[in-house]
């Protein structure tokens, strides 16, 4: 099946558009057949030996999201000790999650036992089911800005809270909290980039050929 000039234009608009949302959520909910189209894209992921590792906990009760953002508060004021003048002052003054104000909570697990011990593709690199289950993350993210949904991806809380709050057994890997909901505007740039916390790198500074490049001060 060829994708058409206008299709994948809409791919591309959607990748150079999707953000990490943490301030702009409505109280909206998600029609059940938006959600279930943006979880099917995520279940569409690429996966290693095809064992499709990946769960998905859809957190709505308040009580849950009440648990999980204090947590984030806690690992956030940890956070805050690990930067210094400016830059400590900068990173307090960010908000970094929407844990109460997104009408849902997506957990992304990983089972990394699930088609048994030895994995076609993962004998070599052991880690590839925890890749396998970043990318459908980042299918889930796509396919939610395609709805007009926003997400926000919450790394800054321990495991133990997420696994305490949601129930998650010690052998499940947990690979992602995310917010999701519609949002009131998606901004043309990251926040911190707008922030000036850093900038885009030029892709062309990320490309090599055949090896890695020698050190500029050799």
């Amino acid at each position: 099946m060829n994708i058409t000039p206008e299709e994948r234009d809409a791919v591309y608009k959607t990748i150079f558009s999707r953000r990490d949302v943490r301030r702009e959520f409505k109280p909206d909910p998600i029609p059940n057949d938006v959600l279930e189209r943006v979880l099917l894209a995520a279940h569409h992921a690429p996966s290693v030996g095809f064992m499709q590792p990946w769960d998905f906990i859809l957190v709505t009760k308040a009580e849950s999201k009440t648990q999980i953002k204090q947590g984030f508060l806690q690992a956030h004021a940890e956070a805050t000790e690990l930067f210094e003048g400016k830059r400590k002052e900068q990173y307090k003054s960010f908000k970094l999650e929407g844990i109460e104000e997104a009408p849902l909570g997506i957990c992304v697990t990983c089972d990394r036992s699930r088609t048994g011990s030895v994995v076609l593709g993962r004998t070599a690199k052991p880690e590839m089911d925890l890749f396998s289950s970043v990318c459908a993350v980042q299918n889930l993210w796509l396919a939610a800005r395609a709805e007009n949904l926003g997400v926000g991806w919450v790394s800054i809380v321990h495991d133990k809270v997420i696994r305490d709050t949601l129930n998650i057994p010690e052998s499940i890997d947990i690979i992602a909290y995310l917010c999701v909901g519609y949002v009131d505007i998606f901004h043309d740039t990251p926040d911190l980039e707008r922030a000036g916390w850093l900038p885009r790198r030029e892709a062309s500074s990320a490309v090599h050929y055949d090896s890695w490049p020698e050190p500029k001060n050799k």
